[in-house]
């Protein structure tokens, strides 16, 4: 069997990108040896945020508005409730640049949002006690993505229209791959959008360039009888100084809360997946801080994921240095989800020969020495 393009790899960017392959008219084939969001996936949770602030990093801001555009319009014609219009909260202290970074860069694109003083949101959220000084920038048109279900049903979305979709690989080679059914499946060009597992298959170009951390999860239980947590009383937030982030109760599922630095190095395939007593006492300590109702809430499920940090956060969405016809799509660094549309359109453009190459993407951008992003003001999710 013989595709236009074979894309290893079934998460939002490789989902994405076979997405808009087959709207350019090309045959794909995409594979993806756990399954299409797997609960190994960097894909593969419960919601992620999707907003347009990223400080001064137009390009992502460009980018969210993009991918918020293509995600509705797709959700509108598949399942309506993959994608939940809460909004975005940010949470920042007097002075705190990235903040009026980002509410510049929000004013240059356009994007509706409100600037509240600390009064204002004590008023609106009357959920969180804010810390004295705060203030905060709310994005109206932000909101969650039901992660896991949202990339399997875009993939199942394909599967009439001519995608051929494999979960099972027994081998690759160069132009081919096997399938355990013995198919060989050749291409002329192919993606590896592989996430976490990049490093592993390309050691010597990506190694090193990205760094996989363990990143822990909590989802907390909410009154009974209330609805202050949950949409569309409480908003996605993020909170800056305290590098912390959620999202409020999905579907019944308990109130998101994580705390963002990042974990240590995991290996996807055999990492086990249960949260630390110690992240779940730093977890509960913010939250007795930042939402006192919430204090004594139940611990309803925990879960571990993983970011691929690249130096600064910047994706990989390169050639592959010594194969013309082979395309690399990772790095996501945590916050990558959201864009997975646009990820799937710049492939899509390079593999045509569309667009130029923007160098921020490119492997020889990244520092061989992963590290510093740890460090990094680059907020994530």
């Amino acid at each position: 069997m013989k595709a236009d393009v074979a894309v290893i790899g079934a998460g939002v960017f490789g989902a994405w990108t076979a997405w808009h392959l087959r709207r350019a008219g090309l045959s794909v084939s995409l594979f993806d040896c756990y399954g299409s969001a797997n609960g190994r996936a960097s894909s593969g949770g419960e919601s992620r945020i999707i907003r347009m602030g990223y400080g001064p990093r137009e390009i992502y801001t460009r980018w969210s508005i993009r991918s918020l555009e293509l995600w509705r319009g797709w959700i509108a014609r598949t399942d309506p409730t993959l994608f939940q219009p809460a909004g975005a909260l940010w949470l920042a202290a007097a002075g705190d640049v990235f903040a009026q970074e980002t509410e510049a860069t929000l004013k240059r694109c356009d994007v509706p949002f409100d600037r509240l003083s600390e009064a204002e949101l004590s008023k609106r959220f009357p959920q969180f006690a804010f810390a004295p000084g705060s203030w905060g920038i709310f994005e109206p048109a932000a909101g969650a993505l039901m992660a896991r279900r949202a990339v399997q049903t875009l993939v199942r979305s394909m599967l009439g229209g001519g995608l051929q979709y494999y979960q099972r690989i027994v081998g690759l080679d160069s132009g081919t791959v096997l399938t355990d059914k013995g198919e060989i499946v050749s291409a002329r060009h192919f993606v590896f959008a592989c996430g976490p597992w990049l490093s592993k298959l390309f050691p010597d170009i990506v190694g090193g360039r990205i760094r996989t951390s363990r990143q822990e999860v909590h989802f907390f239980g909410v009154p009974a009888n209330r609805d202050e947590f949950a949409p569309p009383r409480m908003p996605c937030w993020i909170d800056i100084g305290a590098r912390a982030y959620g999202i409020p109760d999905l579907e019944c599922r308990g109130f998101k809360v994580a705390l963002d630095p990042h974990g240590a190095e995991i290996d996807p395939d055999t990492e086990d997946r249960y949260a630390t007593e110690e992240s779940v006492v730093a977890t509960r300590a913010f939250l007795k801080e930042r939402f006192p109702m919430l204090a004594q809430a139940p611990l309803l499920e925990t879960r571990v994921c993983q970011y691929e940090n690249t130096e600064l956060g910047d994706y990989i969405l390169d050639r592959h240095p010594r194969y013309e016809n082979v395309w690399i799509a990772g790095g996501g660094s945590g916050h990558g989800f959201k864009h997975g549309p646009a990820v799937g359109e710049y492939i899509t453009e390079m593999i045509l020969n569309r667009r130029k190459a923007d160098p921020r993407f490119s492997l020889e951008s990244k520092s061989t020495s992963t590290m510093a992003s740890s460090g990094s003001s680059f907020y994530r999710q």
